[in-house]
């Protein structure tokens, strides 16, 4: 691809480009929120992976408390999925793909992320309604990353 063709796709003009930074940015903020939601599950049922990190003498250690866990696995899952939209993204707006699936693609992603944490570490809802949010962020991600693959060819 030509160095201007390139710079044209990453440009604040494409609107493919501006979505993607929007909807990752959003994602961000996500990911940085379960930072937060796991120290308030930690205060909320007084269970801190630290002694140091103990208020009161009814405070304990313990690294298996289920409220925590639970969030602590949903922010497992968006590190291991979330990571790899960045990046297949990112690379799927230098194939100068269709704005319409691109841009719906990046709020799909978004939507369900956030769905999956909803569903998983907030308001706990039985399945199918995790795997749905997961498979909607997956096949999407996985979506980008093969039309990366195929343009590369």
């Amino acid at each position: 691809m030509a160095q201007n063709a390139t710079t044209d796709l990453l440009s604040l003009d494409n609107e493919v480009f501006t979505a993607y930074l929007y909807w990752s940015g959003i994602l961000v903020l996500k990911i940085l929120a379960m930072a937060i939601l796991t120290g308030l599950q930690r205060f909320r049922t007084g269970t801190f992976a630290n002694p140091e990190d103990c208020m009161s003498k009814k405070d304990k250690v313990t690294y298996d408390n289920p409220y925590v866990e639970r969030v602590r696995r949903a922010h497992l899952n968006d590190l291991e999925n979330i990571l790899p939209f960045f990046a297949a993204g990112f690379f799927y707006i230098l194939t100068n793909p269709s704005a319409f699936i691109a841009i719906n693609l990046f709020r799909a992603v978004a939507a369900a992320r956030i769905l999956h944490t909803i569903v998983y570490a907030v308001v706990v809802i039985p399945q199918p309604a995790r795997a749905l949010s997961f498979f909607v962020a997956f096949l999407a991600t996985g979506y980008m990353a093969l039309q990366v693959v195929l343009y590369a060819l």
